[in-house]
């Protein structure tokens, strides 16, 4: 399969009246964003989009993309290799004061003074939102085993550590 290279912009009210289908990729040296935030971007980013108009007469589009990227495990400090999928839905606005309108299941996205968004920018956004909060390994692939990992209680001999404010209590008397 060929891969295509998806516009930056576009206009989504215009292609949901022509019911337009976007499948391609954005290129790894395009995701600057992404990049900063891990470890390093492996592939290029898989998205399909789809505009169309709802029953109620509103420009949608819905879409999804998926990358692979390194991300640094928070447990063992080691780089993992991490699939990232997301799957969005959104409506274009022509002025905040409408939103209140939309249906809840679209999020809105104001389009620019040309009617047209950053379609990449919106990407980079879904991918950099699907990011874990704290990455690492699946336990049974991590180097840090489970005996090493507190969980609950701490062990007996962190527990009876001296108070340092137990001389304080002596000066109340």
């Amino acid at each position: 399969m060929q891969k295509v290279k998806l516009p930056l912009t576009t206009d989504p009210i215009k292609d949901a009246q022509r019911r337009i289908d976007l499948n391609g990729i954005y290129t790894r040296q395009n995701l600057e964003r992404l990049a900063e935030s891990v470890n390093q971007v492996l592939s290029d980013a898989q998205v399909t989009i789809s505009f169309f108009v709802d029953p109620q007469k509103l420009p949608v589009f819905k879409g999804t993309a998926q990358i692979e990227i390194e991300l640094i495990c928070q447990r063992c400090g080691e780089a993992y290799v991490e699939q990232l999928k997301t799957e969005f839905l959104y409506s274009p606005i022509k002025s905040i004061a409408i939103i209140d309108e939309l249906p809840e299941i679209y999020e809105p996205i104001e389009v620019n003074a040309f009617g047209e968004i950053d379609l990449l920018a919106l990407v980079e956004d879904e991918l950099i939102l699907s990011l874990p909060l704290v990455p690492k390994h699946l336990s049974e692939h991590c180097e840090v085993s489970i005996s090493e990992q507190i969980f609950g209680e701490l062990p007996i001999e962190e527990a009876k550590k001296p108070n340092p404010f137990a001389v304080l209590a002596n000066l109340k008397k």
